[in-house]
This record gives C-alpha cells, structure tokens and sequence, in this order.
C-alpha cells in the first residue's frame, strides 16, 4: 500500500495514526534528521476508508502482542 501511495512504510503507520482519534498523538522517534522531515509528510497523506479498513483487516487489534524487550 505504501508503495501504491508513492510514501515510505514509516509515512503510512504515521498516517494510519494520525487517522485515528483526535486523542492519539504518534511521537516518532528517529536517528537521522532526515527522516524528521519524512515523518512531519504524514499528515498530508490521505487515507481513504477502503485504505484504513484494509490496514485494520491485515493488521487486526491484538495482532502484536506479548512481552515488551527492554533494552
């Protein structure tokens, strides 16, 4: 999907986030300052209802779950 839309993996979890409640805030971290600028993109993607119900099917509530690895 990523690829379809012309953005990186990273710009489209941003933009998933970024299309839920008004109450979720994603606050992306990075090693590269480059990437600062690839992250603020975000919110210009448009994600369509058929996009975030395709996300939500292949990447259901409860998909990633288990112990956190502290490092």
């Amino acid at each position: 999907m990523a690829k379809t839309l012309n953005v990186s993996t990273a710009q489209l979890s941003l933009a998933w986030l970024l299309h839920q409640d008004k109450q979720i805030v994603p606050i992306p971290g990075t090693r590269k300052i480059a990437r600062i600028d690839e992250n603020a993109t975000a919110v210009d993607i448009t994600l369509t209802n058929e996009h975030l119900a395709e996300i939500n099917r292949l990447f259901p509530i409860g998909l990633a779950s288990g112990k956190t690895l502290l490092v």
